[in-house]
């Protein structure tokens, strides 16, 4: 009963965040008559293509919170327990990859440089997020666990030799 509400607030957390960067890049979008750049058709096929990516990979880590670490991702309601499987197993950011990976796939099958300047603009909000607010927060939080964690997985681009030690 108890992960059933957990992915009730998930859910609940998933529909506002999809209606509030789905305002955000619709609101963006209106700034592409201004540059006068617009993207070539051909984009549209690999847009498709990292916008599935991208939300599948989003989902994915968002069922393992849900499962295997007891929270939400949501700063709010964040997991209690300490994931590093799936794809945290080859990087610590993997939502945050999927999130900047599907806005990018939106931005080239909308053909739309606004968009793929908001998933720009987006990344580097993760990255500062990431360095001076989440990463210190679950050093304190998970102590040791976090900080071999922190070492042995890059935050951003996977490490092959890891991988392949496996």
């Amino acid at each position: 009963m108890k992960t059933f509400f957990i992915a009730l607030r998930t859910a609940t957390c998933t529909i506002i965040a999809v209606l509030l960067f789905g305002w955000v890049i619709l609101r963006a979008r209106t700034f592409d008559p201004k540059f006068g750049v617009f993207l070539p058709a051909w984009t549209e096929t690999p847009g498709i293509i990292l916008a599935v990516a991208g939300g599948i990979l989003v989902l994915l880590c968002f069922g393992i919170f849900v499962v295997l670490g007891r929270g939400t991702p949501s700063p709010l309601d964040p997991p209690r327990e300490f994931v590093a499987v799936g794809p945290y197993r080859y990087v610590r950011n993997p939502i945050h990859i999927g999130q900047v990976t599907l806005f990018t796939g939106l931005g080239l099958y909308i053909r739309s440089v606004s968009i793929l300047l908001f998933a720009l603009a987006w990344l580097l909000f993760c990255h500062l997020y990431l360095v001076y607010v989440e990463e210190p927060s679950l050093k304190r939080k998970f102590g040791a666990t976090y900080e071999k964690y922190f070492r042995a997985v890059r935050r951003w681009i996977p490490n092959i030799a890891h991988i392949r030690k496996e």
